[in-house]
């Protein structure tokens, strides 16, 4: 029995030994890998995921497997699939370049940056010449705010990589982001080195070369956008905006663009709306409009608070329609100024149109025109009764739809304007502005002249307004005015300051002789009058808030006139102060002028100490007298639109 036993304990099967590792077999996956590239380059996609998995089982230890797999499941869509398998890789090589970064593209893709972020600083540690990754960490960062290191990413991507446009084109577009807008006009030009009919470039090149203020190039860019987009309105009101800057395009040009970009709006945007509120109450009170994007600290702004404060509630009542992405204090100023207030910025033109309709409207008022955000597609849509532009868009819009625009006898003489217009002009009955300081700056107490012992001339517009031929006018200005120097206030770029600085030197006068002002805050730009005997208006497109500044701040300003609108603001301020004798016949009488009146130093002298009390006791500061004469305009257009569309004579 015993020996029974035993025997069935011999021969008991033995406990299983632990089991024998098999080493991966790397040079049979690899070959896989191959083969999987190959037919996933065939487009094979099904046979390559096999050949991947049949890797994975020979080599589960190897990365490469992992990563192949997890490249095509991606591709495939498979995203859960993709990140398990780059999951896998990484688990195996932490450090590992191409998982990392294939994991955090992955991750981008779903708008994840902050798990992509370490992920790609991973690959770009493990492969710093790795110019791909470090494209991504560059589109990480900067969405994750951190923009300056995300622009040294693209730097350094773009010094492994010169030939990459969209890198260029990334770059650039962070570069102006920070306001660095030379060197992203560099980056746009190589990019378009490469992609010549990108859109994005070319629209974006046109806007920081009139930032610039370089009026020609920009309309030279915007122009190609537009052969490769026709129906891109905001490109072709840009178009429209840089012809009235620009120096030696005719009038008749000008005006014949705007009709055609209004007739292709109108035949894209057909009119909506043909009945309003009931018009035969004539003595109503009026529901006024105002549409725009620039409802925070801006030029239009300065105009239109007063407006607000000084509205006639018993005869209009005021709508705001503001469609800007800024805004500020004065934002909020005019909110409160207003009897509603109805933000618009995610509206389309459809919406804003039935929103303006639905409020019943009578007289709906265009701050914009073809500047900054032109929403003219509103208008397009005729949502009220009576549409009118205003200060500003100092020209045409082109639309039919628009049916006034306001201007006085002195910026747009009916004989002259009336036939560029497609609106019906309106006259104010003094300016078509009228100002209010921000500020009650004080001046200085004696002229420039008296301390510096020569004359200080100043030119305080934007640089769009500095042209060429104006730059060689102010070298001529210095040559003949011996030991005069030049202030130039508002060109922040270098590269303008360098082309104005060439243009004065060819005129034979040392560039020293010219100062360029940083950007500053409003009461020391107003206080930086205080070192200009003479200031200087720019042509073809004058000043109009500047000039106002100026005269406020006592400095006398040397004008012209020429054929646009636009030429004729500064003059028109002058002539109404009494000043005819500062204003040019024309441009070639320009530096003669400033000449004559540089040469006057006593006569330049006693006008300092007057110039903003005789501004004070003007029209041109009487805002409660102004606002009454914008309302009965207001009322005017409205009963002619209203005996029109009766068909009634007014």
């Amino acid at each position: 029995m015993f020996k029974n036993l035993f025997n069935k304990i011999k021969s008991a099967p033995a406990a299983p030994a632990a089991p024998v590792a098999v080493p991966d077999d790397i040079a049979g996956a690899d070959a896989l890998v191959v083969q999987g590239n190959e037919r996933e380059d065939a487009g094979d996609l099904a046979q390559a995921e096999g050949l991947y998995r049949q890797a994975i089982a020979i080599a589960p230890g190897h990365p490469r497997t992992h990563l192949n797999l997890g490249i095509l499941l991606a591709a495939k869509g498979d995203g859960a699939g993709a990140e398990r398998a780059y999951q896998a890789c990484l688990a195996i090589a932490p450090d590992h370049p191409f998982g990392n970064y294939n994991y955090a593209r992955l991750l981008v893709l779903r708008d994840d940056f902050a798990r992509a972020e370490p992920l790609v600083a991973a690959a770009v540690r493990a492969k710093p010449d790795f110019p791909q990754a470090l494209v991504v960490q560059s589109n990480v960062l900067d969405a994750l705010g951190k923009t300056a290191p995300a622009i040294a990413a693209m730097e350094a991507a773009l010094r492994l990589q010169p030939g990459d446009a969209g890198a260029w084109l990334n770059l650039a577009v962070m570069l102006a982001g920070q306001s660095r807008t030379d060197d992203a006009v560099v980056a746009l030009k190589r990019a378009l080195e490469g992609m010549p009919d990108n859109l994005e470039a070319l629209t974006l090149l046109s806007r920081l070369l009139r930032d610039q203020g370089f009026a020609a190039e920009a309309l030279a860019a915007v122009r190609r956008a537009i052969e490769k987009a026709p129906g891109a309105w905001g490109n072709r009101s840009f178009e429209l905006l840089l012809m009235i800057f620009a120096d030696g395009i005719a009038g008749d040009d000008i005006f014949r663009r705007h009709v055609e970009f209004g007739a292709d709006l109108e035949r894209a945007v057909p009119v909506r709306f043909d009945a309003w509120r009931d018009s035969a109450d004539r003595a109503r009170r009026l529901r006024i409009g105002y549409l725009s994007s620039d409802l925070y600290l801006h030029p239009v702004s300065f105009f239109l608070i007063p407006v607000l404060e000084q509205h006639d509630r018993s005869q209009v009542e005021v709508f705001c329609y503001s469609y800007g992405e800024t805004e500020d204090f004065i934002t909020e100023r005019m909110r409160t100024l207003s009897d509603h207030w109805r933000p618009a910025h995610d509206m389309t033109d459809a919406q804003l149109a039935d929103a303006i309709h639905a409020d019943g409207i009578d007289v709906l008022v265009d701050l914009v025109g073809h500047t900054a955000q032109p929403r003219l597609g509103v208008f397009a849509q005729r949502p009220a009764p009576a549409q009118v532009s205003w200060i500003g868009y100092l020209n045409t819009t082109g639309l039919t739809t628009m049916d006034f625009r306001l201007g006085d006898r002195r910026t747009d003489p009916i004989a002259i304007a009336q036939p560029v217009h497609t609106e019906r002009l309106v006259h104010m009955p003094v300016s078509q502005w009228c100002y209010r300081p921000l500020l009650d700056e004080p001046l200085g107490p004696d002229a420039p002249f008296e301390r510096n012992g020569h004359v200080t001339f100043g030119s305080f517009n934007a640089a769009l307004k500095v042209s060429p031929a104006m730059s060689r006018r102010w070298g001529e200005l210095l040559a003949r005015v011996p030991g005069s120097r030049l202030v130039v206030a508002n060109v922040n770029s270098e590269r303008k300051r360098a082309a104005i600085r060439e243009d004065i030197a060819s005129q034979g006068v040392a560039v020293d002789r010219v100062e360029f002002l940083a950007r500053v805050p409003l009461n020391k730009y107003l206080a930086s009058y205080n070192a200009v005997d003479i200031s200087l208006d720019a042509f073809p497109y004058g000043g109009g808030t500047t000039t106002f500044d100026s005269l406020w701040m006592g400095v006398p300003v040397v004008a012209t006139v020429g054929e646009r609108s636009v030429s004729r603001s500064a003059a028109s301020l002058l002539e109404e102060l009494g000043l005819a004798d500062w204003i040019a016949p024309t441009i070639e009488d320009f530096v003669e002028l400033a000449v004559a009146r540089a040469s006057d130093l006593r006569a330049l002298a006693s006008l300092r100490q007057a110039l903003r009390e005789r501004l004070r006791a003007s029209p041109l500061t009487d805002m409660p007298r102004f606002v009454r004469d914008l309302e009965a305009a207001y009322r005017e257009m409205w009963i002619a639109r209203s005996d029109s569309l009766s068909g009634s004579c007014p």
